[in-house]
């Protein structure tokens, strides 16, 4: 089964702690704290495998896990740094925030190993707290926690043109006539139940990708039939094929049909129905005299003012294909040479080293109640030893340098009163 989206849970590794031990050998008075430093959590890492086409192994696997960093030991040894998780995806794959859908990373133009998640940072061990009016320091700093997220992997894949058009129009025998790819042809709706990608070779180094995608019904964009599934495999397309059946074969109105194949697109995405378009009126063999005449003129009246070329092309016996398949490469070779890549919505910077948002308000429910709360209070507080004495001069200042005491001050807080930061509590003295 051909694998475009995936659903996976990544987290990076903890910090490993700092160690609080002194030396102890014999003849050695006085000996010192001697606690090592934790090694650094693994990281979650991103890289293109140009030997992958689907994300069929995350179907399988949906939790990746990078190693949490080892704590540090006695004789300053330090703790061993976590083993990083290396995730393979294939070109054209844009990693989302699941919740929001954001755009986080786009692996299209990535060359090098991108690193999404962040390790924790390994916590000091005691001999670093070492000054002159602390010369037996008994605490040590904490690892800093691990990063966790849900992400969802889409497959957008990277071709030149996108063939668009109505089930049983000739996609796919357009598709096995130009190029060496062996796409499922019958006759009959939904052949092609998965994309299919071909290289086109004109000769003389000319040439381009081409991607065939299921056929498009009315409602695609709303998530009718099959279409939305496989729409966003023409995102990155510089130049879209819109073959219709000139024939009529089935009774259809190949004008009705382009409107509505427009329709969809622009209803999925604005931009993606701007791009430059070409009509193949196909099984043009099956129309003969004035018929063919008659209907090749109404399409040129329709749309060649437009500035979108019609070509009459029988897929079967190859008329006109040549011809087509010339002023595309044409257009390709004129759009801007880059793959088209998604903006990110959400920084990796900014996930690795956030400001994070925090609030403090005085409690509704109780009075003299004053409550701390958001993700840099929670992050502050998984990172801090409140138990040891430095941990919490840490935390004393952390409330004095980030404004939360002016706050509270602002807030009308009296000696005696309660401050609330979680599962915390404390009595507010000045």
């Amino acid at each position: 089964m051909f694998a475009d989206r995936a659903k996976i849970f990544i987290r990076s590794g903890k910090g490993g702690d700092g160690h609080v031990s002194f030396r102890r050998e014999l003849y050695v008075p006085d000996g010192g704290p001697d606690g090592g430093d934790g090694g650094d959590g693994g990281d979650v890492i991103f890289v293109v495998d140009p030997g992958l086409n689907t994300l069929t192994d995350f179907r399988h696997v949906r939790k990746y896990v990078a190693q949490d960093g080892e704590e540090g030991g006695k004789r300053n040894c330090h703790g061993a740094n976590g083993k990083d998780i290396i995730l393979k995806v294939p070109a054209g794959t844009v990693v989302k925030d699941a919740e929001t859908g954001k755009v986080i990373l786009d692996m299209s133009n990535k060359t090098e190993p991108v690193t999404l998640l962040k390790g924790g940072r390994g916590g000091k061990g005691n001999r670093q707290y070492v000054t002159s009016v602390m010369q037996a320091p008994k605490y040590a700093q904490p690892g800093k926690p691990a990063k966790e997220l849900w992400v969802t992997l889409e497959l957008k894949m990277i071709a030149d043109v996108g063939l668009v058009g109505f089930p049983n129009v000739g996609k796919s025998t357009f598709l096995s006539r130009v190029t060496n790819a062996k796409p499922k042809i019958a006759n009959y709706h939904f052949t092609t139940l998965n994309p299919n990608l071909g290289v086109v070779d004109l000769g003389e180094k000319q040439g381009f990708v081409i991607a065939d995608i299921p056929g498009i019904i009315e409602g695609a964009s709303e998530g009718v039939g099959l279409g939305i599934e496989f729409l966003r495999h023409i995102e990155r397309t510089k130049v879209l094929i819109h073959i219709v059946d000139a024939a009529s074969t089935e009774g259809r109105d190949p004008i009705v049909d382009i409107e509505a194949i427009n329709k969809e697109l622009r209803q999925y995405n604005e931009e993606l129905a701007s791009r430059p378009m070409v009509i193949a009126a196909n099984k043009c063999d099956a129309l003969y005299g004035e018929d063919y005449e008659t209907v090749i003129q109404l399409l040129k009246d329709e749309y060649e003012p437009k500035g979108i070329k019609v070509f009459p092309i029988s897929a079967v016996s190859g008329k006109g294909v040549e011809e087509l398949l010339w002023y595309v490469n044409k257009l390709v070779k004129e759009a801007p040479d880059e793959v088209i890549e998604f903006a990110p919505e959400m920084d990796v910077e900014f996930m690795d080293d956030p400001e994070l948002p925090f609030e403090v308000t005085k409690s509704e429910e109780e009075e003299h109640v004053f409550l701390v709360e958001g993700p840099r209070i929670e992050k502050m507080l998984g990172y801090t030893n409140l138990e040891s004495e430095k941990g919490f001069a840490f935390f004393q200042r952390f409330l004095k340098d980030n404004g939360i005491l002016q706050m509270l001050e602002d807030l009308g807080i009296e000696e005696g009163d309660t401050v609330r930061l979680y599962g915390l509590e404390f009595d507010y003295y000045r």
